[in-house]
């Protein structure tokens, strides 16, 4: 299937980009630092609150939340336009982050976290849709390219400063911590972020937005909770939400895109990339706590290698771009992958520093592949489904990222998590058995992708590297 032309950029000065740039940037940094804050913190949660058999639960319902919230965002914003409903990201975002502070229960603590996720929904996906709008392909990998550059600053500091606020202070502070970055980002936004998006009639689909998040959600749950009635319950219900889809003017997921191979396989890459990272990524702090004996900021510490892996290589990738294919780049990042996820179930047992050197390569190809995918597919949409092809693509990533946390969760169970030590480290070395497979699975998916010269010069007719 031929790929649909894109649209001429939209009219903006150069100072009304950079501005408008800069305040997405800072709600970008928002949410990064936010979910690498939070993730140091939640051993000293559940010594306070208790409730270690929902430890996975905080992880588990943000990453819902976000990911079923993406698409209705991002279809949302196709219709309405961009501005308005991520400065509403950006509140709801704050409002969470304030509930999750002054949480007394773990099941407040629980339901805080999903009104954080409905409005970290809104700040990436629709960040990367107006950057697409605001930049050609050759400009817009150096732009998205910085933005995962400042996610890996904060990759780099939330861990470390989640550890110190957590010893220092209380574990509540870090999410206290995301406020004045949000107020920064919020004031900026409504001083000079344009409306990018190109308003239309059409009708949300809520029905099938209500579909994918109950079916989502029991299917996560009951996993979590070892239910498999859910789990059945929950399978039957996103079936139906894809024939529903299918039959919508305005689906919430890009049907039509969905019936090209590559997008295709940029949805699959990165359901099955983001459940193997994110779902190692959730049990590391605990590992280096439980395992090999660290206080919070050793939990913080082992992550911080993953998450400047990844910034370095997304980096690294704006400037592939321009001579490899991104068929190239995205086979590469999941061979790394395939290595680095085989090096670490041997390792469980390996002092802390391997498996930080493991987790920098891990991350290393989480950026090619991630970047890679997510650029050919905004190229091969056009311009009124760019909002839900790119929201649909983090979809992916995040649903992923909530399925593979409750996977491992199974997989490690809940006395390795009370227990430590030992028995966690061999609990690990499961999570890492099926990261390996699915980043094997999305290896074999990524050969299809069919392999074209790259060749970008900044224009705005410019098509990627990978396009069928």
């Amino acid at each position: 299937m031929t790929a649909p032309a894109p649209a001429p950029l939209p009219a903006i000065s150069p100072q009304a980009r950079q501005l408008a740039t800069v305040g997405l940037v800072i709600g970008v940094f928002l949410a990064a630092l936010e979910a690498s804050v939070v993730a140091t913190a939640m051993p000293s949660v559940i010594k306070d609150l208790g409730g270690e058999k929902l430890y996975a639960l905080p992880f588990a319902v943000y990453l819902l939340t976000s990911t079923v919230s993406s698409p209705l965002w991002g279809r949302a914003s196709d219709i309405m336009g961009r501005r308005r409903l991520y400065l509403w990201g950006v509140v709801i975002f704050l409002i969470g982050s304030a509930l999750c502070g002054v949480s007394q229960t773990m099941p407040m603590l629980i339901a805080a976290r999903v009104v954080q996720g409905i409005g970290s929904g809104a700040l990436l996906p629709l960040t990367l849709t107006m950057i697409g709008e605001l930049y050609t392909l050759a400009e817009r990998s150096r732009v998205q390219s910085f933005i995962s550059g400042v996610w890996g600053i904060s990759g780099l500091l939330g861990p470390l400063l989640g550890g110190w606020l957590t010893e220092a202070l209380s574990w509540r502070w870090t999410f206290y911590s995301s406020l004045p970055f949000g107020i920064a980002a919020l004031a900026i936004a409504l001083r000079s972020l344009p409306e990018t998006g190109q308003p239309r009639p059409a009708r949300l689909d809520w029905f099938g937005a209500a579909l994918f998040t109950s079916g989502s959600g029991l299917v996560v749950w009951g996993l979590e909770q070892r239910q498999w009635f859910l789990v059945g319950v929950g399978i039957v219900i996103l079936i139906a939400a894809v024939a529903v889809e299918r039959r919508h003017s305005a689906p919430l997921l890009p049907m039509r895109a969905l019936q090209q191979r590559l997008p295709r396989i940029a949805f699959a890459g990165n359901l099955l990339g983001g459940a193997a990272f994110f779902g190692v990524v959730a049990y590391l702090p605990l590992y280096a706590q439980g395992v090999s004996g660290g206080g919070a900021t050793a939990a913080g510490a082992i992550l911080t290698p993953m998450l400047v892996g990844w910034t370095l290589t997304a980096v690294l990738t704006a400037r592939l771009v321009k001579t490899v294919p991104l068929a190239r780049i995205a086979q590469g990042g999941f061979m790394v992958l395939v290595v680095m996820f085989g090096a670490l179930i041997f390792a469980v047992h390996a002092p802390l520093w391997v498996t930080s050197v493991l987790g920098f390569l891990v991350g290393s190809g989480m950026g090619f592949a991630m970047l890679s995918l997510l650029l050919a597919a905004q190229e091969n949409s056009p311009r009124e489904e760019l909002g839900a092809v790119t929201s649909g693509v983090l979809f992916a990533r995040q649903m992923g990222g909530a399925l593979g946390v409750a996977l491992m969760a199974l997989l490690i169970g809940p006395a390795a998590i009370e227990s430590g030590g030992f028995q966690l480290a061999e609990g690990l070395r499961r999570a890492y058995d099926l990261a390996l497979g699915m980043v094997m699975v999305a290896f074999a998916l990524s050969l299809l992708l069919k392999v074209v010269p790259a060749a970008l010069s900044g224009r705005a007719s410019d098509r990627p590297a990978t396009l069928e």
